[in-house]
């Protein structure tokens, strides 16, 4: 039986519970041409100097079953990195592009834990989901004149015990 996940309610430290290594696990869909994939890898949240906030860093091997420009199956490495920025409530992070750009919050509570972020042409619309004290996941929904993708991560502590 999988352990309760803790409340996200507003007295819930994000930033504690993301601190650490992560696996992830992503499916990819681009409803517009049909290519699916998956993306693979580790997602290391660090500390940052502020002590205040995180790094966010994600690395491995992204597989397309078809590349949209060329009709054939892609595998490669994957990489990107965000900023995660406290915010004046503990169970909310905004998260930031790395060159500190505004990208969207971050939250498991209930009435907060759906976001957007419009990038001309398109929104990105993103929800989070607290499974447990070492289990989460995330959905963006990609619509608009430029995208229509949807992408779906289960991300999983590496060292619960620890």
């Amino acid at each position: 039986m999988n352990p309760p996940a803790p409340d996200p309610g507003p007295d819930f430290d994000l930033r504690s519970y993301l601190l650490g290594a992560w696996s992830v696990d992503r499916t990819l869909l681009d409803r517009a041409t049909g290519t699916r994939g998956t993306f693979t890898g580790v997602v290391r949240f660090t500390a940052v100097d502020d002590g205040a906030g995180l790094s966010f860093h994600e690395e491995g091997t992204v597989r397309l079953t078809a590349a949209a420009m060329d009709g054939k199956p892609f595998t490669g490495p994957a990489s990107r990195n965000y900023l995660f920025n406290r915010t004046e409530s503990p169970d909310a992070m905004d998260v930031a592009f790395s060159d500190g750009r505004p990208f969207h919050r971050m939250s498991f509570r209930p009435n907060a834990s759906q976001d957007q972020h419009w990038c001309e042409p398109d929104t990105y619309r993103v929800t989070y989901s607290l499974h447990g004290p070492d289990h989460f996941s995330y959905a963006w929904d990609v619509r608009g004149p430029g995208k229509d993708q949807l992408l779906e991560s289960v991300l999983r502590r590496l060292d619960p015990a620890g």
